[in-house]
């Protein structure tokens, strides 16, 4: 019996519909290259002091 005349469900494809922009393995970030930890954690550091400066003082 011919499944694909009757309207059942297409089956799935292992395959992406298209490229990321930021896919590992590509000429932008190849594999070798990784995020260092501790550049991270000065930049997430950064960021909360810089959002506990604008943060109105607590009423009480």
């Amino acid at each position: 019996m011919d499944y694909s005349k009757s309207g059942g469900p297409r089956q799935g494809r292992n395959a992406p519909k298209h490229r990321e922009h930021n896919e590992r393995g590509s000429a932008k970030t190849p594999f070798d290259k990784r995020a260092d930890k501790s550049e991270l954690l000065k930049r997430m550091k950064e960021a909360a002091a810089k959002a506990a400066e604008k943060a109105p003082e607590p009423k009480g």
